[in-house]
């Protein structure tokens, strides 16, 4: 059988619940058996007063303790006089032992057959007046009817000098009394304490032993209930679970329009937001990677075609082969390369194995000799390009892709500014930060579209379109800004710029060191 989360939580509870439960009976039924045996103790405690009462009373008619020395019979003659405050039930007569009538170590009557005569001792005639050396009264009860709890075999009596009168040689350690007859104290009278009900004959220990059966019938019951519970309630918990596998199970498949239902609310309902939310990232990602693909496969036909056409027109003599179609098919080809090297740039920079040559460098001076070179391209489509540097603007990065950052913005900014712009560069430093500012004059962007700008293959065309001998860019250029610019910690940013087109905002952490 496979140990579901189900199982694995229900088996858990079920475990925790009969530990507790278990625990609970074991020390509820061990304190009560410890509570009973001590309430028995406090009573008996209370009974052995009673006992020690008529001890010193008979005592004090005999003058000693002779009447009671090695004679069980006349300690059981007290206990029926006393009033224990626990009694057993009345037990059913049965036969008498020919030994009952007469305690253990008493002599039966003379001529009895095969009976032991009478032990012979110094003393004589009983002093209350009854001859013959035995005691005579009437018939003891029957063994248990009044002594529910044991209690003759553990009284112990000892006299002044603490010699033994009945009971054990050894004085118990439980409750001890003195016996003073006429101030004096003639003997000691003990009892060993209780130290379990089992085999107590009375209506106490049936009341402790119903009470421990409904405890460890209740403590099965609740385990029951427990085990029925947990299993309940770990189904009812993990329902969401299964509707978050089959959610999960769809967008294995490639089912990114797979929701999970949020039919709980907690940790579950937090994870269904989150496989949503995952869901819906992995379906735009498919959506810009099919549309990538077609953007792609457009870019290289359009090409493609063109190379196609005019190689048919020269093998058809449509067309001489001379330096203007060879120019025009070498064109077409750099525009393929170009296209193949930015997406191979971007793959690379996805995957973080494109390599950077990191070291500390001046921004402001690398980018100097950069304007300089495309002042006079800008010249040449017509536009003023100025700049403004600030000195000592130190951060770690690496030459060649900051060079190809600063060469893709104004190579933007020539490309689609109209004739008679101008382009404005300026490099500040603020708050740790190193800000690159590129900004054309018209045409520019519309609104809502600033942050396309840098999605692959994205090109708005129809605002910023300009006849050029390459015929506009591939639309990576910004995508692989972006790119190289994460990896130095920066960012970019587009808006609108105040000379009429696009504002391009480069920031760059300096280096702390500097």
């Amino acid at each position: 059988m496979r140990l579901t989360i189900a199982r694995k939580i229900a088996l858990a509870v079920i475990a925790i619940v009969v530990l507790c439960v278990g625990t609970m009976a074991w020390v509820t039924t061990s304190n009560l058996q410890r509570g009973f045996i001590a309430y028995l103790n406090e009573m008996q405690a209370q009974d052995l007063g009673q006992l020690r009462d008529l001890v010193q009373a008979r005592h004090r008619r005999e003058g000693d303790f002779d009447w009671l020395r090695r004679r069980p019979r006349a300690l059981r003659e007290l206990l029926d006089q006393m009033n224990p405050r626990i009694q057993a039930a009345p037990e059913p007569r049965r036969p008498r032992h020919p030994d009952d009538q007469f305690g253990r170590g008493a002599a039966p009557p003379d001529g009895a057959g095969g009976q032991r005569p009478e032990p012979t001792g110094e003393r004589g005639p009983d002093r209350g007046g009854q001859g013959g050396g035995r005691e005579r009264g009437p018939p003891p009860h029957p063994p248990g009817a009044r002594d529910p709890m044991g209690f003759a075999p553990r009284v112990s009596i000892a006299d002044a000098d603490g010699l033994p009168v009945i009971g054990p040689r050894e004085f118990p350690a439980g409750v001890s009394l003195p016996i003073v007859v006429d101030g004096k104290t003639v003997g000691r009278i003990g009892l060993s304490p209780l130290r379990q009900a089992a085999g107590v004959d009375s209506g106490a220990s049936g009341f402790l032993r119903k009470q421990l059966n409904d405890i460890l019938w209740l403590a099965a019951l609740l385990g029951v209930g427990a085990i029925l519970l947990s299993i309940w309630l770990a189904r009812h918990l993990l329902r969401p679970i299964a509707s978050l596998r089959t959610v999960t199970a769809r967008l294995a498949r490639g089912e990114f329009d797979a929701r999970a239902p949020l039919v709980s609310r907690g940790e579950l309902a937090e994870l269904a937001v989150h496989i949503n939310e995952m869901a819906q990232a992995l379906q735009q990602s498919e959506q810009r990677r099919r549309k990538m693909l077609a953007d792609i496969a457009h870019e290289l036909r359009t090409p493609l075609t063109v190379v196609r056409g005019e190689l048919e027109a020269l093998l058809d003599g449509i067309r001489a082969t001379d330096t203007g179609a060879l120019e025009s098919l070498h064109e077409q080809v750099l525009r393929v390369n170009q296209l193949v090297d930015d997406l191979h740039q971007l793959t690379l920079a996805d995957a973080g194995e494109l390599r950077y040559d990191w070291q500390r460098l001046d921004l402001g001076a690398l980018a100097l000799p950069l304007l300089v070179r495309y002042r006079t391209r800008a010249q040449a489509a017509g536009l003023e390009l100025r700049w403004t540097l600030a000195n000592d603007v130190m951060l770690r990065g690496d030459s060649g892709r900051l060079s190809q950052i600063l060469v893709n913005l104004l190579e933007n900014s020539v490309r689609y500014t109209s004739e008679g712009g101008a382009i404005a560069v300026t490099l500040t430093k603020l708050d740790g930060v190193a800000e690159l500012l590129v900004e054309d004059s018209a045409p520019g962007v519309p609104d809502g579209v600033h942050e396309r700008l840098f999605e692959r293959l994205y090109r708005v065309d129809s605002a910023r379109a300009r006849t050029t001998p390459a015929g506009g860019g591939s639309g990576l250029g910004l995508a692989i800004c972006k790119a190289l610019l994460d990896a130095h910690g920066g960012g970019i940013a587009a808006s609108a710029s105040p000379l009429g087109g696009l504002r391009m905002l480069v920031r760059i952490p300096l280096d702390p060191n500097y």
